[in-house]
């Protein structure tokens, strides 16, 4: 961050009202902000006042790097933001700071580790085979949004909680409820008492010691952290919900993807031939695609701190774009470009610090497989129905094809 503390005037704030965008057109209220200056002043749809925003890509890893600025404190203040419904549950990772955040997800950290996601891999690709050998039984046309796209990241979430399957369609309603605004604050508020009573049960229950599964599944993980006393249950729950929700995010992210492919015929035709570099497309497809709308949670500064030459005054609101940072032109070159050659490609998808993404690993291999099937299993895929009739989700705070329908 520059030290260098401007005296000018404080910049505009400019309203940022939600935009329910087609396909992957980036925000154009973003790309103007971003154009006025790499720290401006916007006021979203719901909360109170105002907040800076961010959008240089050195100056959102600072940001999100530094403990100068708070997440906790975000929780005692009516923010500016996007979503109309704003209730974080105890326990909730993503509004606490260290040492308190560290505490609460070293709890499942294992289940994330590059142990714990390669032991879901070839069960994950069991359950893609059989979902995928349905659709071509059934032949075209299809929409891989319901197909696809919903129940896999679904099923594999669960699997990697400890969820039933029986209860596997209650979560997912839940889930699209909370991260919605389309069906108002009190279902969405509803839905979420509802998983967390739901998780609160399921920690509750006997667990047996001697399955292995069980003790490594994100439950499991979580009752043990309860009775060894590292954690409180209702931090258990706050941790159980963050994470079941961030699970589904891969449907909307993979959705987008297969979108940008569809639409790209010569990148789907290129992955198809060269299958060594899908590893390094899937990584140019996650800087390339905005996987949210607006921005996400905020930041309170604890102190004054400057930040692109411009001081923020202790209390006051700070949002940050990975979106735009993700477009700095400084960092990479011809930013609105897909490059499937671009090397290096140091994007922040998943987050910066100490928020960055705890279950990036498993979001990348259930992307990696699912990117595989599409190329590898439906030769000659296509969109079913002329590109601007295809749907995607009004209202979301997660931006992705409701659905998506092809044939091949």
């Amino acid at each position: 961050m520059d030290e260098t503390t401007t005296t000018a005037a404080l910049p505009p704030v400019r309203h940022w009202p939600a935009l329910d965008l087609f396909g992957v057109e980036f925000d154009p209220v973003l790309a103007e902000l971003m154009r006025e200056g790499p720290i401006t002043r916007i006021k979203l749809p719901n909360g109170d006042g105002w907040a800076w925003l961010v959008t240089r890509y050195d100056d959102v890893r600072s940001v999100t790097n530094d403990p100068r600025f708070s997440r906790k404190l975000v929780v005692e203040n009516d923010v500016t933001r996007l979503a109309p419904h704003f209730v974080p549950v105890d326990g909730a990772v993503g509004f606490e700071d260290p040492p308190d955040h560290t505490r609460l997800r070293r709890a499942v950290a294992p289940a994330f580790t590059t142990r714990g996601v390669e032991r879901l891999r070839e069960r994950a690709r069991l359950l893609l085979d059989e979902l995928v050998e349905e659709v071509l039984a059934d032949g075209p046309p299809a929409d891989l949004t319901e197909r696809l796209l919903g129940p896999f990241p679904l099923a594999v979430v669960c699997e990697l909680m400890g969820v039933p399957p029986i209860d596997r369609p209650r979560m997912h309603e839940w889930t699209n409820l909370i991260l919605s605004s389309a069906h108002g604050v009190e279902r969405s508020q509803r839905a979420k008492e509802d998983m967390c009573a739901y998780f609160a049960d399921l920690l509750s229950q006997p667990r047996d010691g001697d399955d292995g599964d069980d003790e490594e599944s994100v439950i499991g993980l979580l009752g043990t952290a309860v009775a060894n006393g590292e954690i409180t249950s209702s931090e258990a729950v706050g941790l159980a919900l963050l994470i079941q929700i961030g699970g589904e995010a891969v449907t909307n992210n993979c959705g987008n993807m297969l979108f940008v492919l569809l639409t790209h015929p010569e990148h789907l035709a290129r992955l198809r031939a060269e299958p060594a570099i899908r590893p390094r497309a899937i990584d140019e497809l996650l800087r390339y695609i905005p996987h949210r709308s607006a921005v996400g949670l905020s930041r309170i500064a604890r102190e004054d701190v400057t930040v692109a030459g411009v001081r923020i005054r202790a209390g006051e609101p700070v949002y940050v774009s990975y979106l735009a940072a993700n477009r700095d032109p400084d960092v990479f070159p011809a930013p609105e470009a897909l490059d499937f050659d671009r090397s290096p490609n140091p994007h922040v998808a998943f987050g910066y610090g100490p928020h960055f993404c705890v279950g990036a690993m498993l979001a990348r291999m259930e992307s990696e497989l699912l990117v595989d099937a599409f190329l590898d299993r439906f030769p000659g895929l296509r969109f079913a129905v002329p590109v601007e009739e295809v749907r995607f989700r009004r209202g979301a705070l997660i931006r992705g094809p409701e659905s998506l329908p092809v044939t091949w």
